[in-house]
């Protein structure tokens, strides 16, 4: 789904603007709400888009919140850990989660989840999105799609790519390409796209589907070479990078990141929480950061990000079982 396609479908189904609850919202126990600080819990390691947009909204949020925000970075078992560790927290307003495609992914992936995520976690709101090029290291000597099906061909078991972690966005992609090419592609995951990206530059591993924001400077600076983006149009963002669908193959994905709370977290602190990071994202400093960066900036109301996870899910539940793609993949 391509930045466009992305947008309209969540604003198909938009109401009416987000009315701000009135009173002060609070806690279960009574208490106002935010009383303490604020633990924004990201499931990756620090570096990639999620964890860099947490911080941007984080920023804001402190200033409008009267509380400190507090970025807790948890990463590893495809954002399992992360995502737990927010479910099984007190239902007080103390801390949320911000999630990624793997969410919707891992319930359908992963066999036994710690976690029930439609039952034990509710949405907040969405934030962001940021569209995935597939790259390669220059020592590779992979330029396209041909290379990389001429290569496996010829020394099969030779090619790589790494991921943000099993059941990510990234890994996907990566099994899609690998099913349509019908080749044989190893699958590396890590703990986030900071430390895959990082392998990718070294040369340990062959390619990589990631965020623009993340390897534009790289592909900019010769490091990296763009095989193409996995968009249905040439991105706006990178206009002179052709698509993988010019070069024959149908995959597109992308990363986008939203913000979950326990359960059980009062309406009155779930509607706050939503209506001050959307302010945040329409803050200046976001909106400029976000413009530079190359990452769509979303919003909207926790009923309308609910629909979205739950068409996510679905889409996921799709592609998983088209590709025959497994946790171990």
């Amino acid at each position: 789904m391509d930045r466009r396609t992305f947008v309209l479908a969540a604003a198909a189904t938009a109401a009416p603007a987000f009315v701000r609850a009135q009173g002060t919202p609070s806690t279960s126990s009574g208490q106002a709400w935010p009383s303490k600080p604020v633990k924004l819990v990201v499931p990756f390691t620090p570096g990639g888009t999620t964890d860099y947009v947490t911080r941007l909204v984080g920023v804001e949020l402190a200033k409008t919140l009267g509380q400190p925000v507090i970025v807790d970075n948890k990463p590893g078992a495809g954002t399992v850990i992360g995502v737990d560790v927010v479910a099984k927290s007190p239902p007080d307003g103390s801390a949320f989660v911000t999630v990624a495609n793997s969410f919707c992914v891992n319930q359908t992936l992963v066999r036994k989840l710690p976690y029930d995520g439609l039952r034990d976690l509710r949405p907040v709101t969405l934030m962001g999105m940021s569209e995935h090029v597939l790259a390669t290291h220059p020592g590779s000597g992979l330029k396209t799609v041909a290379d990389i099906v001429a290569q496996a061909k010829a020394k099969p078991g030779s090619l790589s790519y790494a991921s943000f972690g099993s059941g990510t966005s990234a890994h996907l992609a990566g099994e899609m390409l690998k099913a349509q090419l019908g080749v044989d592609i190893t699958h590396v995951p890590y703990k986030g796209q900071a430390p895959a990206l990082s392998d990718l530059l070294g040369g340990q591993v062959s390619m990589m589907f990631g965020n623009w924001p993340e390897f534009r400077t790289h592909v900019q600076a010769g490091k990296l070479v763009a095989i193409g983006m996995a968009t249905a149009k040439r991105s706006v963002y990178a206009p002179q990078i052709p698509t993988l669908a010019e070069q024959g193959v149908k995959v597109e994905s992308n990363s986008w990141n939203g913000l979950l709370a326990p359960a059980a977290t009062p309406d009155a602190v779930v509607q706050r929480m939503n209506a001050e990071v959307n302010k945040a994202l329409a803050s200046p400093a976001v909106l400029e950061a976000f413009q530079k960066g190359g990452i769509a900036s979303l919003s909207g109301t926790p009923a309308q990000f609910a629909e979205f996870i739950q068409s996510e899910i679905a889409r996921y539940a799709d592609v998983i079982r088209r590709a025959n793609i497994t946790a171990e993949g």
